[in-house]
């Protein structure tokens, strides 16, 4: 089998190709914001090229996209009309009553600001639903009738339908969605009882409501790339990533793009999953730095934590749809440092971007950034980006730092360039902290993944903040996220709310709810083309403590649904909330709010081959000798004689003591002083930190 995958950034799109004979290449081109499907349909065919494949022979064609999100984030999606529930027109504008400001009666709320649905697009209709599921009132057709005209008379390109418990009978959407077959065929149409069939009416409704709002735009872009894809020769169908780390068929995404949201940085984090498992450390932090943003991801033994659905939100805006925890930070090699008005030293989350791009870019950019203080450090030589292809100016990032930060704080460049590097490497290892050792795991048991351009710039030294023993650099820390897409499952998920409590467990409902769910979910794979033989199903429970409003996911137990499979899935739900919020209460019975399944069909893992083996002596790859800038545990900083080496011409079994400095085309690793880097059998870098050294000396297992 052949297969590609192709992960859209600001800057580039990079493009993994592997087979089942070993082979594995890279490629990366310029983005085309205007249209990604162009660079990546033109990077398919220039690496197809290079390798001399057919594009015909590719079996699957895999995709990360942030189309969704930015959609989303600048406010440019469809106008939207929504038909619901006589006395519910103005759902999204209450949401849940809370306000960023407690004690002002006079404030702008985001969710306000920018409204989804207009109100005058906001129509109401006789009907109504009760919770068990039981019609009071039946669907005035004659009224949906008039009122989808109206909408459609409107101009609206979009029509998101949210019924009062339609999670529990869905009949009268999908009578509304026949009518707007009939009267307007040319809207998109988003029933809420098939976006998010729960409960929860808030989070339901802006959930349907934002498919609606990405929808024509987001399945325009797929049915474009679809189309492209197949022109260029591909036989394969596109698969494309979802905020679950699973993956969709291009029918399926185009259908729900609302899976999508944070399709692209959850990709990374399955790339890290992937790396961390070949060089046999399943437990892996993720940490993927790019020009604007870090992404940070925690997988416990290669697992993915999901966020609870009252935390999946987009920008201003709830979407209760399945989410990978992975949170984004402003802080990147492009973050702008800055003195404010106070005198606070600052770093972003204010880009340079792409365009000026640092100061040492020479480009016109004259404010310092990150990347300017790693060049002002001397871990960045002026020939180094890019394999020399790009040359930096050294003294224009000087320059920009003693400007705008140094004589303003009365200290030197290098002082101030630590300083940058320093606030930008804390943020990140804040947000690391937030979600590992305010979750209940101990970063001291995880290995930390380093990834894109400037990933492997700051783990060194995040590492030793947070006494994480390793740090796996891979062999291009720039590809993860494309690397994620091909070590990503085919996965369907679906939902359903049982409220049923422990203490007098509604047996029969539970199993014919996972039953019915699981002949859904595998139905849905069976149509994308797997063999329902080969589908594994998944089953897992939504469950709180009764009076409790929010929930837990967790596992499910395996075997027939009876009272010790009840007394199971209590001890699981007990254990993860103590570790969750360091209590639980065994006393207390357990309200099973929802019940899930998910259908997987697996995906062959990445291919690594393994690199040609040398010795401990890594004198082969040496560069040259820097002097460049580092600092001691007591914080005291001065100029150091640092190696160079070519990450190219290192082998397996090569040590390299720090300060170090690796070179390799898409990126730059610190080793830092007192730290050792082994060049392990698939050509990752696993650097040992202080913490692991101190372990190592005392008898200690770092794992």
């Amino acid at each position: 089998m052949k297969r590609v995958g192709v992960d859209v950034g600001g800057t580039f799109t990079d493009i993994m190709y592997c087979d089942d004979d070993g082979g594995v290449a890279v490629h990366k081109v310029p983005s085309t914001p205007h249209d990604p499907s162009v660079a990546t349909v033109d990077g398919v065919r220039e690496l197809c090229a290079r390798l001399g494949v057919d594009p015909a022979e590719l079996d699957q064609f895999l995709h990360g996209t942030t189309v969704a999100t930015n959609i989303v984030l600048e406010h440019d999606g469809s106008e939207v009309g929504l038909i619901t529930t006589e006395g519910f027109r103005d759902i999204l504008h209450i949401a849940r009553k809370k306000r960023p400001l407690n004690y002002s009666s006079y404030q702008d709320l985001p969710w306000q600001k920018w409204q989804l649905v207009r109100r005058r697009h906001r129509r109401v209709v006789p009907e109504r639903v009760n919770a068990a599921g039981e019609v009071l009132v039946p669907l005035d057709e004659d009224a949906t009738r008039e009122q989808v005209r109206l909408l459609r008379d409107a101009g609206v390109t979009a029509v998101a339908v949210c019924f009062l418990h339609s999670y529990r009978n869905p009949a009268h959407e999908q009578a509304v969605k026949r009518i707007l077959a009939e009267e307007a065929p040319e809207v998109f149409v988003s029933l809420s009882s098939e976006v998010a069939p729960q409960y929860r009416e808030y989070e339901r409704f802006s959930t349907t409501a934002l498919n609606a709002f990405v929808g024509p735009k987001v399945s325009g872009y797929i049915d474009r790339l679809a189309t492209t894809v197949r022109d260029a020769g591909v036989r394969g169908d596109v698969g494309l990533m979802t905020s679950a780390g699973g993956l969709v068929t291009a029918r399926r995404a185009a259908e729900n793009p609302v899976l999508l949201l944070t399709s692209g940085v959850v990709a990374g984090l399955l790339g890290g999953c992937a790396i961390g498992k070949a060089s046999g450390y399943p437990s892996v932090i993720t940490l993927d730095v790019g020009g604007t943003s870090a992404d940070v991801g925690v997988a416990p033994d290669g697992g993915l934590r999901m966020k609870h659905l009252l935390d999946t939100r987009i920008g201003d805006y709830h979407a209760m749809v399945p989410m990978a925890e992975v949170d984004t930070i402003g802080a990147g090699g492009g973050s702008i440092a800055f003195v404010d008005e106070g005198g606070m030293f600052r770093v972003g989350p204010r880009s340079a971007g792409a365009t000026p791009g640092p100061a040492c870019y020479a480009r016109g950019g004259t404010e310092p950034t990150s990347t300017d203080a790693m060049v002002a450090l001397g871990w960045l030589r002026e020939d180094s980006f890019l394999s020399g292809s790009m040359r930096i100016e050294p003294q224009l990032a000087a320059k920009a730092i003693g400007e705008h930060v140094a004589d303003r704080l009365g200290t030197s460049v290098h002082a101030a360039a630590i300083g940058i590097f320093r606030i930008a490497a804390h943020a990140m290892t804040e947000a690391i902290s937030l979600h590992s050792v305010r979750k209940g795991y101990d970063p001291r048991e995880f290995s930390l993944v380093a990834e894109g351009g400037a990933g492997p710039l700051y783990a060194w030294h995040i590492a030793d903040q947070l006494g994480i023993p390793r740090v796996v650099v891979p062999h291009h820390p720039g590809i993860a996220s494309a690397m994620g897409l091909l070590a990503t499952d085919i996965r369907s998920e679906i939902p359903a709310t049982v409220w049923t409590s422990t203490d007098d467990p509604d047996l029969e409902r539970i199993t014919a709810e996972f039953d019915r769910l699981a002949g859904q979910a595998v139905e849905q794979l069976g149509a994308d083309g797997l063999d329902p033989a080969d589908v594994l199903v998944e089953r897992s429970l939504d469950c709180r403590y009764l009076g409790q409003g929010y929930e837990l996911r967790v596992p499910a137990p395996d075997g027939p649904i009876d009272d010790d499979w009840i007394a199971r899935a209590s001890r699981t739900f007990h254990e993860v909330h103590e570790r969750t919020y360091s209590q639980r209460f065994d006393d207390k019975p357990v309200h099973i709010v929802n019940v899930r399944v998910t259908a997987v069909g697996r995906v062959g893992e990445v291919p690594l081959a393994e690199v040609e083996g040398g010795g401990p002596d890594p004198s082969a790859a040496v560069r040259t000798t820097v002097e460049a800038i580092f600092w001691d545990s007591s914080g005291t900083a001065g100029a150091v004689p640092t190696t160079v080496y070519d990450r190219d011409r290192l082998r397996a079994g090569n040590v390299v003591d720090g300060p170090a400095i690796i070179e390799q085309f898409d990126s730059t690793t610190i080793v830092g002083p007192g730290q050792r880097a082994v060049v392990d059998r698939v050509g990752h870098l696993v650097i040992s930190t202080g913490a692991a050294r101190e372990d190592q000396q005392t008898g200690g297992d770092p794992r």
